[in-house]
């Protein structure tokens, strides 16, 4: 029988992870959304995404991809899975719903925004971090004539035709943005550190394959020795794209010049756009003027589990517990984690107040 509601703020993978596992806990989860339609950030990435690990890693708890376990997901093959698991999931969940302020009552929280107000006990907060792009802190990036854009705002490679691009980031968004762009552009990828890369299958399996079957995408103490950037995933294409010359790559430039960029050496070179593949931070704003966030705006947290507010958890976050966080694959296993948590520690407390 379910009992008690709970509030999930976000209804992408890692929200309707989260409510999977609370209507098995027997909590009747609310889920918050700021989007008007089913599939969280997805709809909004760029148009070539593919997924590096293959759809029978891609899944969320109770409902496996579909189609060939061993293809890699498309975007839109994402944002179809992500509308039917929130389709056929028995929960309420309220697209349009942006939350403004969470805020601690006597009784738990209280999530409020343009015409609403919810309570309950427990709140976790699955916001991601598409909301929050990341700019380097660039000498000249305000004034410079070109175009400059964030990944998160890159749809495809119409308009890019026959220009010069300069893409910041080593990661695997940058890469793939970047290899498509060099079909028809002139592209230079520039990072402050060298590209790691990680082959895509290792002795005829794809590498997810030994990551889940050794234990380490779900090992939480690698969190602490994971560098700053992952390698990026290739299949051998891009890493060929790079040696024939058809992207080029270059150390981070030291700032933006009309429409010029001075490069590591001190040279100037123009260029007619800039794509900064720099990554995200958590999509917090309503927690802002918290306890729950750090100087830098950042959750703080152990596994999940807020420090500093009791109740509150969070699923989605980069680096939250293991390797696998932050993705389709993860999900599960860390919502299931936090839910636990939050729990136990709401069922002590209750058992507490009971006794005074």
């Amino acid at each position: 029988m379910r009992t008690s509601k709970a509030l999930v703020i976000g209804a992408g993978q890692a929200g309707l992870a989260t409510a999977h596992h609370l209507l098995h806990t027997g909590f009747t989860p609310t889920l918050l959304d700021a989007s008007e339609r089913p599939g969280g950030a997805w709809p909004r990435y760029y148009d070539s995404l593919t997924l590096f690990s293959p759809a029978r890693f891609s899944a969320l708890p109770g409902r496996p991809f579909p189609g060939d376990p061993d293809a890699y997901p498309t975007r839109d093959e994402v944002v179809a899975y992500l509308t039917a698991y929130a389709n056929a999931i028995d929960t309420d969940i309220r697209y349009g719903h942006r939350v403004q302020s969470l805020t601690q009552t006597r009784s738990g929280f209280a999530a409020i925004g343009d015409g609403f107000s919810l309570e309950a006990p427990l709140v976790v907060v699955a916001s991601g971090s598409f909301g929050r792009p990341i700019l380097p802190d660039v000498p000249g990036l305000a004034s410079f004539a070109g175009r400059t854009l964030h990944a998160a705002e890159y749809t495809s490679a119409n308009g890019f035709a026959g220009q010069r691009i300069a893409i910041v980031g080593a990661g695997n968004s940058a890469i793939q943005i970047a290899h498509e762009l060099a079909a028809a552009s002139d592209v230079t990828v520039f990072t402050r550190r060298a590209i790691r890369w990680q082959r895509q299958r290792l002795f005829g399996r794809d590498l997810h394959w030994w990551l889940v079957h050794t234990g380490l995408d779900s090992a939480s103490k690698l969190r602490t020795l994971l560098p700053q950037s992952l390698p990026v995933v290739d299949d051998g294409r891009y890493r060929d794209a790079f040696r024939k010359g058809h992207i080029h790559h270059e150390p981070m430039f030291r700032a933006m010049e009309g429409h010029q960029l001075v490069l590591a050496d001190g040279s100037e070179q123009a260029f007619d756009a800039v794509i900064f593949a720099t990554g995200y931070g958590p999509d917090v704003p309503f927690l802002k003027g918290t306890s729950a966030l750090d100087a830098a705006d950042t959750p703080l947290h152990r596994n999940g589990v807020s420090t500093t507010m009791r109740g509150l958890g969070y699923v989605g976050l980069e680096h939250q517990r293991s390797l696998a966080s932050a993705t389709l694959r993860g999900a599960g296993s860390d919502a299931l984690m936090v839910i636990e948590a939050l729990m136990a520690d709401l069922s002590k407390t209750n058992r507490h107040s009971g006794r005074q």
